[in-house]
């Protein structure tokens, strides 16, 4: 019986190993190549030739649902009352949304609202350069924002600040809001206010005083 290879069929087998490792090789590296250029799929992008933030956005009058727009303001003023209220651990968030730049509340609030909003107390506190603060102070609502007028609404909230020592009383408030529509929008704020709704009025109807003072005085 023959307990051996002879050469010429080891080296055959040799070669048929070397060529299917070849073809292994090669399919992967085709397929990688196929999936690093997709030249048979379409790829959309954009070119611009100037920063989009110069750009003014027209808005269109037109004739949509009264009843839906009407949610809208709802939940705008909710968003508005939340965004200027609430308090987080994490100070970035609030230097976010509370920026003159690129924040919510300038983009939510006309000139003089936003100024009003900046003598606050706890705005004042955060531009002192507070790294962050001890405690947390959610926004709470009791019903949705009642409509006086056709762009005036009163809100309801119950305020409240927690820390690691526990949770200060809770208080109600009553706040009024008189919103205008405006034409024209930055290019910048069409995610955050694509009707172009800010708030020309804010008022503190019950409650004694603005949270973000009270909260500071603590």
């Amino acid at each position: 019986m023959q307990d051996r290879i002879e050469p010429p069929i080891l080296l055959s087998r040799l070669l048929m190993f070397v060529f299917a490792g070849t073809l292994v090789v090669l399919f992967v590296m085709f397929m990688c190549v196929q999936n690093m250029f997709p030249l048979n799929r379409p790829e959309i992008f954009l070119v611009t030739t100037r920063p989009a933030n110069a750009m003014i956005v027209q808005i269109q009058d037109l004739a949509p649902d009264a009843e839906n727009i009407n949610v809208y303001k709802q939940a705008f003023v909710m968003e508005y009352i939340r965004a200027r209220n609430e308090i987080e651990k994490n100070t970035s968030i609030m230097r976010q949304r509370w920026s003159d730049a690129n924040g919510v509340m300038a983009a939510w609030s006309t000139p003089a609202v936003y100024n009003d909003f900046r003598k606050t107390g706890l705005y004042t506190a955060l531009t002192r350069d507070y790294p962050d603060f001890e405690f947390v102070c959610p926004v709470r609502f009791k019903a949705l924002p009642l409509q006086l007028q056709a762009n005036q609404y009163t809100v309801n909230f119950e305020y409240f600040c927690t820390d690691k020592d526990g949770q200060t009383t809770k208080k109600d408030y009553t706040i009024r809001v008189v919103l205008q529509m405006d034409d024209k929008i930055q290019w910048r704020d069409r995610m955050n206010n694509p009707l172009g709704i800010k708030v020309s009025g804010y008022f503190i109807e019950a409650g004694g005083g603005d949270p973000l003072d009270t909260v500071y005085k603590q």
